[in-house]
């Protein structure tokens, strides 16, 4: 049961105290206002690369800040979300951005700047994009869920808001200036564009426009340089202004209404700077020093951009009601789940990475339905799907992201699998892994759709066409298709939906050599899409390739060598000839691994621990080279930053890790290494997401890692169990909800003493598959020092599906 919302927080405090007492753990004092607890600053140094913008969930609008480069940059790009705490310029406003992306940019669609001079050179000629920025500080600028503003240092005062697929921005212009311009730099996107145009109307004050752009990761691949998408839109003004100019490339027009033309992707992959086009206009300050601009959006045309704003922004609607809005819109969502205790700088934490969690996928079909496909066709979506989605990150959602939105909000994940397959059918069956609006950017490797697919369905997601989606997956996973044997984009940006897929179905295992960006890094990911597509054939009744996938799901054992090194054995990187690549094999080495080495994608099997742990020996050895990759020699904990031999819990290679104690008989160590995880990697400050959030990836984890849950089988519903972060935490779900207790976390107390499930006592360290979908009540008793017993008896370790531990069961 979510909080209802009211404008009045006095009302929503009442009513959260009140509800507080009905429930257990009476007495303990929720948010009223969830959205307070949020910091969208939280992440926003090139390490996080988050923006602090004004978005609603899943927003197709997220209108933030582009700031001019930091020196030295070498390309015209703060960071991949636009922003960068440390910089101290701002060179526009646009209205597109993704969260924590670790390509350097993308999106950052028409971004407009208010400036208080003359507009006497081409806004193109300025390589560095500094003639026409402002500096700013930060003690001048805020955020908070929906709403950002900032006072610049050329006297302007910016706010913004946003509808889901609109914007909204109040420029208070210095009434001692002569000059109030408004640059609309509609070729600027983050990383260039192939076209842009724009046209001004005083007479209706309006200004309309495009943008044709795409390039996600482009610089890393010179033959995927190429567009993908154009975004049109329409802003309308509450003033009067009057025609300043336009200019293409070098050449400034004054008096021009209209000018086109792109940056290009220049010979590295960013814009090459004197290229570009975009217009200004001009307004009065004396006589109207506050202006509001509403502008909408649309990936269709600019009359469904018109059509977005109207319906979404009636007349009268005020940057302030729109700013109240989208807050009691994130109230909702963030209150589906509940929490009390802890800290306030731990509940800000929390909450702003369940704010992050909640920002990808974009709303992509337009309010009447309509979307442009993966084909460039006008598609509309379908009843009863209400929205088509898009910017999958799958290399990275698919371990916990999309498990999180979906218990969550089932019709959501119903909505996010039928964007999916929708794409692959507009693809010529292709399930890309990175997709970005209608590109098909091939970015990571593996094949995650068919896990990200079967963990919806898994999670209650059900609502969609998944005979149809199975057997799209089924195919793909089964006969190659020619861009399966293509090696355009590679090693990163590799086309196809399984490179390589022909020797994977020859060797079982993928070789050194093959189309792909590390064989051994390549080899796990494919098991683990087998796996989920083996409980994808559970759900659908297909016994003969629910056996022949559970069975490829084994196949990493193909690149296990028992004696790579004297301390055990590893996944090491294997020749055509089933020769291995090299005699002395270095575990730390990264060669053949993507973003991580050879010692942090040994515990990559997250289906089957059991046996990988027999691969190594057995429990008592298994346990003994967890130890090795999570503590130092002094016996300190190595969870970030410790060196490649180690883990390395701010990227997805390493986050299942942590988990695996619960299956060796030491739960108590994972619960230890989370906790010390959550503590030295998150933080309430700009730097407090080490690592690129991946479009809400990392975020989720660390949401569950504080519930002290989480989903580590790819296509399952079994939760693998730490200890919750706070005294108490309430999952709201549509029809049931989850409540967590935890007697002891307010002392700082990461050891599970004891533990029952709906009264029951249990000594398990997992939840079965019927917690996530029913609920129930958690109730724990923490303590400062292991109890070592607890969930130590093998028999209460969490079930391994393989081709030894028995076939898996619905």
């Amino acid at each position: 049961m979510s909080l209802p919302v009211f404008a009045n927080r006095k009302c929503r405090l009442i009513l959260a105290i009140a509800l507080a007492s009905m429930i257990p753990g009476a007495g303990m004092v929720f948010a009223a206002d969830y959205a307070g607890e949020v910091n969208p600053f939280i992440g926003s140094t090139n390490g996080g690369n988050t923006y602090p913008g004004a978005t609603l969930p899943f927003g197709m609008v997220a209108f933030s800040p582009e700031e001019t480069p930091l020196p030295g940059r070498g390309y015209p790009i703060a960071a991949p979300g636009g922003y960068e705490w440390r910089a101290n310029g701002i060179k526009g406003f646009s209205l597109t951005h993704l969260s924590g992306t670790g390509c350097t940019g993308a999106s950052g669609d028409i971004p407009v700047m208010p400036v208080t001079m003359p507009v006497d050179t081409s806004p193109s000629a300025d390589d560095s994009f500094t003639k026409y920025a402002s500096w700013f500080n930060h003690d001048r600028e805020q955020a908070s869920p929906g709403f950002y503003k900032v006072a610049l240092g050329n006297g302007v005062t910016v706010e913004l808001s946003a509808t889901l697929r609109s914007g909204i921005a109040r420029f208070s212009w210095p009434k001692d200036k002569v000059n109030a311009n408004l640059l609309f730099r509609t070729s600027d996107s983050e990383v260039g564009s192939s076209d842009a145009a724009v046209t001004v109307y005083p007479e209706k004050r309006e200004v309309t426009g495009s943008v044709t752009s795409g390039n996600f990761c482009g610089y890393l691949s010179p033959d995927r340089r190429e567009s993908y998408y154009t975004l049109h839109f329409i802003a309308k003004f509450d003033a009067p202004f009057t025609e300043g100019g336009a200019w293409h490339d070098l050449a400034l027009m004054k008096g021009a209404r209209a000018a086109q033309g792109g940056t290009t992707y220049g010979e590295r992959g960013h814009p090459p700077g004197r290229k570009g086009s975009g217009a200004w206009i001009s307004f009065d300050p004396a006589k109207t020093p506050v202006v509001e601009m509403r502008v909408g959006i649309s990936y269709v045309s600019l009359a469904n951009a018109r059509a977005n704003l109207s319906a979404e922004q009636r007349n009268g609607t005020t940057l302030e009601s729109a700013r109240d809005t989208a807050r009691e819109i994130w109230n909702r969502r963030l209150g589906a789940i509940a929490i009390a205790g802890g800290r306030k700088d731990e509940r800000t934490v929390f909450y702003t990475a369940l704010y992050h969690a909640l920002l990808e996928p974009n709303t992509y079909s337009d309010v009447n339905g309509e979307y442009r496909g993966f084909d460039t066709k006008v598609h509309k979506v379908a009843a009863p799907r209400r929205v088509q989605y898009a910017n999958f990150s799958g290399w990275d959602v698919y371990r916990s992201q999309l498990q999180l939105l979906t218990w969550l909000n089932p019709e959501l994940g119903s909505d996010i699998a039928q964007s999916l397959y929708n794409q692959a059918k507009q693809n010529n069956g292709v399930w890309d892994r990175w997709t970005h609006l209608t590109g098909a950017t091939s970015v990571m490797n593996g094949d995650p759709s068919a896990a990200a697919v079967a963990s919806i369905y898994a999670f209650g997601g059900r609502d969609f066409d998944v005979k149809g989606a199975y057997a799209s997956l089924l195919k793909a996973a089964t006969v190659a298709n020619p861009l399966d044997l293509s090696r355009r984009g590679c090693p990163v940006q590799c086309v196809g939906e399984r490179p390589g897929l022909d020797q994977w179905l020859k060797l079982h295992y993928m070789p050194v050599g093959a189309p792909g960006w590390g064989s051994a890094a390549d080899t796990l990911e494919m098991t683990s899409a087998d796996f989920a597509l083996s409980q994808l054939a559970v759900a659908l009744g297909d016994k003969a390739n629910e056996t022949l996938f559970l069975d490829r799901a084994g196949w990493w054992r193909n690149l296990f060598n028992p004696h790579a090194t004297p301390e055990g054995g590893y996944i090491q990187p294997r020749n055509a000839d089933g020769s291995w690549k090299t005699v002395d094999f270095n575990a730390d080495d990264d060669d053949d691994y993507v973003e991580g080495s050879g010692a942090q994608y040994l515990w990559m099997v997250p289906y089957d621990p059991a046996g990988l742990f027999a691969a190594l020996g057995g429990i008592d050895r298994a346990r003994a080279r967890l130890d090795h990759f999570f503590y130092n020699a002094d016996g300190s904990l190595a969870v970030t930053k410790s060196g490649s031999a180690h883990a390395e819990l701010d990227n997805e290679p390493s986050i299942a890790s942590p988990w695996l104690y619960d299956f060796d008989g030491a739960p108590s160590k994972t619960q230890e290494v989370v906790r010390a995880a959550i503590k030295q990697i998150w933080k309430n400050a700009p730097d407090g997401i080490s690592g690129n959030d991946d479009l809400g990836e990392m975020s989720s984890w660390l949401v569950w890692a504080a519930l002290g849950m989480y989903p580590l089988y790819p296509g399952r519903s079994e939760f693998v169990l730490g200890s919750p972060l706070f005294e108490q935490a309430i999952v709201n779900r549509p029809g049931q909800r989850a409540i967590i207790n935890a007697k002891g976390a307010a002392i700082d107390a990461p050891f599970i003493d004891s533990m029952s499930i709906n009264g029951v006592a249990s000594t398990k360290p997992w939840l079965p598959a019927s917690f996530a979908m029913k609920g129930g009540t958690l109730e724990y008793v923490l303590a400062r020092t292991p109890n070592k017993n607890w969930g130590a008896a093998l028999q209460d370790a969490p079930p391994s599906f393989g081709p030894k531990q028995g076939r898996a069961q619905p």
